[in-house]
């Protein structure tokens, strides 16, 4: 999973993972508490159910009495009515006790995202993500809801049962539950095998759906390499190891429930033995307290069983409740100080001046060292270099998507750690090479970069970029629906629109990263354009493949290693005749060799 490796969780029943996701609950406080008493109550019915029939036998059946059948008619069919109204009520508050707990945690775990800076969707694949914020959330809903109802019934009904049943007949209570410590230890065992098995299930789970997710993402790469035989057998192994774990966790599970209704039914017989040789040699025990206490004694194994798959379903879903909270627990690398909106009305006029800045990406090697770098209000810096020279680690700097691991980043003369994100990140417009577009239509798109503009400032901005044109020519016009991620449009197309979103915000500083890499040469021509007219006034940054694109710029910057080489004026560099004379005589060469070639 693009080597992203999952921490280890513990191997126990962790109360305190729950304890803190016991929180959820506090929103939904009074439908809980209904849910508990209405339990208790359904409890308290089904132990007087046994014992008023034990009196049905003392009082009627053996003496013949026919008197009383119909009072025990009457009130049998009354429980049976308050049951069926007590189910009823307590399953309908379950439900939108799950859906509430799945909606906040997911709100919660949306809102953590958008907070979380750049480094931490480096290092996590979005599979992951996902699978946090989909299965896992369902799972903690709903085992967090019906597993409350399942656990106020259980140890009401064991409690209260428990305490009728030695108020009868204490001696006869003994030994009917001389089993329950037995039960116990074994439900123990059983409890700490399903949890680990789970836990590798739910990790494979995590695995499988990233593979998912890259191989719809990269479908296209996937063929174009011919690695869709290889993509199957690494999913089948996947597939494979998920079933081995999973059949070998349901045998034990499997294997639970038959000790469980075993150890009962002993007990059941230690009841039924006890007391028929009490009734038979008349010690004072009637058939009616055998009756009951068989009964008893047979339903009290049924919530200790419940109860038993309530635990292995908490510690299934606590591996759930481990990865949710490992990820609502994500703290962002960038965190403003507290007075920082207090400036967030300030203006920025655009300048920027990188002080001894020193850079790495977590515990990797050096990017930038000692770097220095004034920019002054206005002004259009071109950076160009090959791969890794730190182009972008510049711009990201410049951006606060990253701080520096030593130096100070200043934005007109103040260090930008003492103002906030949002301060400097809604007063820039960035471009990326392979622009995103939600789902939705090309004027809401556009509209992303100022939420408030109005149709006239929309198309305005397309028209700035040279949008316009492209746009009222397809089926609606602004209106025409995108598809997911833009899926519907042309790569060129694409970038306009970003482009004309990015224009709509009116940045102070502007970023185009690569912008013009991946279109064809009108649409490039169409972007150049737009480029004078827009960035005239903005402080600027251009990271460009193609160096056409830069020749305008105030300054060019020719980095290798995170060290600036060279740094001019396009007519500057080309005079020296050094790396960047180079770089554009061979690209030059290579491109009129391609337009010769097409010709």
């Amino acid at each position: 999973m693009n080597g992203y490796k999952e921490r280890e969780y513990t191997k126990r029943f962790d109360w305190i993972t729950w304890k803190e996701l016991l929180r959820y609950v506090g929103t939904h406080r009074g439908r809980m508490t209904v849910m508990v008493v209405l339990m208790i109550l359904v409890a308290s019915i089904d132990v007087v159910q046994p014992f008023i029939t034990g009196w049905l036998v003392d009082t009627i059946i053996i003496p013949e009495n026919t008197e009383r059948l119909g009072a025990f008619i009457a009130v049998f069919a009354g429980l049976g009515l308050v049951q069926a109204a007590n189910i009823f009520t307590f399953i309908a508050i379950a439900g939108k006790v799950d859906m509430g707990i799945c909606y906040d945690i997911r709100k919660e775990g949306f809102h953590r995202l958008q907070e979380l800076t750049f480094s931490y969707f480096d290092k996590t694949p979005t599979g992951w993500i996902m699978a946090r914020m989909t299965s896992d959330a369902q799972k903690l809903g709903d085992v967090i809801a019906w597993s409350l109802i399942d656990i106020s019934w259980g140890a009401a009904y064991m409690l209260i049962m428990g305490i009728t049943m030695f108020a009868v007949n204490w001696r006869l209570a003994l030994v009917s539950l001389a089993v329950l410590p037995i039960l116990m230890v074994t439900a123990l065992w059983f409890q700490k095998k399903i949890l680990n098995g789970y836990r590798n299930v739910r990790r494979i789970n995590s695995r499988i759906t990233g593979s998912y997710n890259e191989g719809i993402t990269g479908a296209r790469t996937s063929k174009t390499l011919v690695r869709e035989v290889a993509n199957s057998n690494e999913f089948g192994e996947l597939t494979r190891s998920m079933r081995t774990h999973a059949v070998k966790t349901a045998t034990i599970s499997a294997l639970f429930m038959p000790a469980v209704l075993t150890l009962g039914a002993v007990g059941t017989a230690l009841a039924f033995w006890r007391g028929g040789t009490g009734v038979i040699a008349g010690t004072g025990l009637t058939y009616g307290v055998l009756v009951s206490f068989i009964f008893a004694t047979a339903g009290f194994f049924d919530p200790v069983l419940e109860l038993s798959r309530v635990f292995a379903d908490l510690q299934y879903a606590q591996a759930s409740a481990e990865r949710v909270l490992s990820l609502l627990r994500e703290t962002p690398d960038i965190i403003d100080p507290p007075e920082a909106n207090a400036d967030s009305l300030r203006k920025i006029s655009g300048g920027l001046k990188f002080e001894s800045v020193d850079f790495h990406y977590g515990k990797g090697e050096m990017i930038l060292k000692d770097f220095n770098l004034d920019v002054a209000p206005g002004e259009s810096i071109a950076l160009v270099g090959e791969t890794g020279s730190g182009k972008s680690t510049i711009v990201n700097l410049a951006c606060r998507f990253y701080e520096p691991t030593s130096g100070r980043i200043l934005v007109d003369g103040v260090d930008y750690r003492e103002s906030s994100q949002e301060w400097l990140q809604s007063r820039l417009g960035y471009v990326l090479q392979s622009p995103h577009l939600f789902t939705g239509t090309v004027r809401e798109n556009i509209r992303y970069g100022r939420l408030d503009a109005d149709d006239e400032e929309v198309e305005q901005a397309a028209m700035t970029v040279g949008a316009h044109d492209f746009i009222i020519g397809l089926e609606h016009g602004y209106d025409t629906e995108v598809g997911s991620g833009g899926g519907k449009l042309s790569v060129g197309e694409k970038q306009l629109i970003s482009f004309a979103r990015a224009i709509l915000a009116n940045p102070a500083i502007f970023v185009l990263d690569e912008a013009t890499s991946s279109v064809d040469t009108e649409t490039e021509e169409r972007i150049r354009t737009a480029i004078h007219r827009v960035l005239k006034g903005r402080t600027s940054f251009l990271i460009a493949h193609r160096l056409s694109t830069v020749r305008e710029a105030d300054r060019i910057m020719v980095l290798s290693a995170g060290v600036v080489v060279e740094q001019g004026t396009h007519r500057e560099l080309m005079a020296l005749r050094g790396r960047y004379w180079s770089l554009y005589t061979r690209q030059f060469r290579e491109e009129t060799e391609v337009r010769i070639l097409g010709a």
